[in-house]
């Protein structure tokens, strides 16, 4: 049973750090649960730096801190900084949530619960392989998913690193034949540059096609557009981002 930290009567604090994220889910999904639960003494901050040393400068001005979300794009920076990690962020080398507790910071990664309970909802038996486009901390939660479902993927990255990466321009219909599934785990196309979306050949996309964009605002991108255009099945990252904040919100209250 997850217990409300015996901090009611106390001013609690939590927050989301990243850079220019003044858009943020957070903040909006916390406020109205602290609302729902009655937690008055509950704030969600949004801290937009430009810099994760200004993670100090935080927890200076913010001493009452019980957890943080991380986003863009310090879900790998933010690592030497923490003082323990939870077994899956060692194994993904990135965390999107850290629980502080005796002043000491440890980092987890709940987007692994998010991207699989969420992509799961569509995934049907003809979606084979996957191409996921881009290789930030995002794209390594996803990567961890997919192996642990057994589903082959190529890494699309403007700088291809080893045979488990491709160029975008090196997508053809070979490649989208084979690959009936691409995950954006970029920010292209995130408002306010909502008229953008990843290069790749959307007139080769057809209805065995399944787009699943980490995005969440718009609700749906240009990157969704395109693929429901051609007859592809899409999801957005909202559920993803419910999943991942309702785990962070039990870790946060644990024992």
């Amino acid at each position: 049973m997850v217990k409300n930290l015996e901090l009611e009567n106390q001013n609690v604090d939590f927050g989301i750090i990243g850079r220019n994220i003044s858009y943020s889910f957070s903040a909006q999904y916390f406020t109205e649960k602290f609302n729902n639960l009655g937690l008055q003494s509950h704030k969600f901050h949004v801290f937009d730096i430009a810099s994760i040393n200004s993670l100090t400068e935080i927890f200076d001005k913010y001493p009452n801190l019980k957890g943080l979300s991380v986003t863009i794009p310090y879900k790998e920076q933010i690592i030497p900084l923490l003082n323990d990690l939870s077994d899956e962020a060692k194994k993904i080398k990135a965390v999107n949530s850290i629980k502080i507790v005796n002043n000491k910071l440890i980092g987890y990664n709940t987007d692994v619960i998010g991207f699989e309970h969420s992509f799961k909802m569509l995934l049907q038996p003809h979606h084979k392989k996957a191409l996921i486009l881009g290789s930030g901390g995002a794209s390594k939660a996803v990567q961890f998913v997919l192996n642990k479902l057994c589903i082959p993927f190529k890494i699309v990255s403007r700088n291809p690193e080893n045979e488990l990466s491709i160029a975008y321009n090196n997508i053809d219909e070979k490649i989208l034949k084979s690959h009936q599934i691409i995950i954006n785990c970029s920010p292209v196309g995130t408002f306010p540059a909502i008229d953008l979306a990843p290069q790749i050949p959307y007139h080769l996309l057809n209805k065995s096609h399944y787009l699943f964009d980490l995005v969440y605002n718009p609700s749906e991108t240009l990157f969704l557009k395109k693929g429901i255009s051609r007859g592809a099945v899409a999801k957005n990252g909202y559920d993803m981002l419910k999943f991942q904040a309702e785990k962070s919100w039990e870790i946060w209250n644990k024992d």
